[in-house]
This record gives structure tokens, sequence and C-alpha cells, in this order.
């Protein structure tokens, strides 16, 4: 199943023409599970949720997990969470608040929730790109 999803989102295949190779970095995390994620194109996108490339889960090996993605070059943003339990959502507690390690592109924080789009948004060149991001 989990080769199914990443030939599917194109990793693990030959580059596209055209397309520019993003490597996305979870170091220093705790535990085993997984990491769940959802990179964006666009603000709106971003802010209803919609749209996204969602990917996951990326098994935990020694504290860090890594993928690399093929994309058109342009401006994206990443969303994600250890899933240190497995069962494939964030979980929270009864009034919202999340319980796993969540995190996004640039390091970006939101006040109450996830950060604007002009805070975790970054733009991917035709060579390629590289984020490190820290759930916590």
């Amino acid at each position: 199943m989990l080769h199914l999803l990443l030939l599917a989102l194109g990793l693990g295949a030959a580059p596209a023409a055209g397309a520019a190779e993003l490597v996305i970095d979870f170091p220093a995390l705790q535990g085993g599970g997984q990491v769940m994620f959802a990179v964006y194109s666009d603000a709106q996108g971003w802010t209803r949720r919609v749209g996204e490339t969602a990917g996951g889960p990326l098994p935990v090996r020694a504290g860090a997990a890594q993928v690399r993605l093929d994309l058109p070059p342009g401006r994206y943003a990443v969303m994600a969470f250890h899933d240190r339990n497995g069962d494939g959502r964030l979980n929270t507690l009864p009034v919202g608040l999340p319980t796993e390690p969540y995190g996004f592109s640039r390091d970006a924080r939101g006040a109450f929730g996830p950060p604007g789009w002009d805070k975790a948004a970054f733009s991917l060149p035709a060579s390629g790109g590289r984020q490190a991001i820290r759930l916590r």
C-alpha cells in the first residue's frame, strides 16, 4: 500500500521534465510512529486545506524522517505532524490542542492555529530545494 502511495505522489520515480526536487527533512523526532504531511501550492488551498499533495506515512527511523518530491518550480508551504501512535490523524485534547508534535515549513508558528501562508511559504527554484521542519 505504501509503495502505491509513493508512486502516486511521484516518489521513487524518475523526475518529470521541468520538475524540481524538494527534499523535506524531519529531524530530531522522539519515538517511533510515522510522519504525515501535506504540501500546498497556494494561499487559498493553505487556508481551506484543499488542493494539497498529501503524503505519508513516512516511517521514523533513527529519530528522523525524509521525503523527496518532484514538483514544478513555484511557491509552496508544508504542514506536518508526528503521528506517534500510527492512527493516521493528529490527536488533540478535547479543547482542540494537539497532543502530537506538529510543524510547518520555514519553522513558522501561528498564534492560535497554523501560521499564515506568508510565514510558511517558500520558493522552490528549478534547481530544487530543501526544507527542514522541526515537529514540536
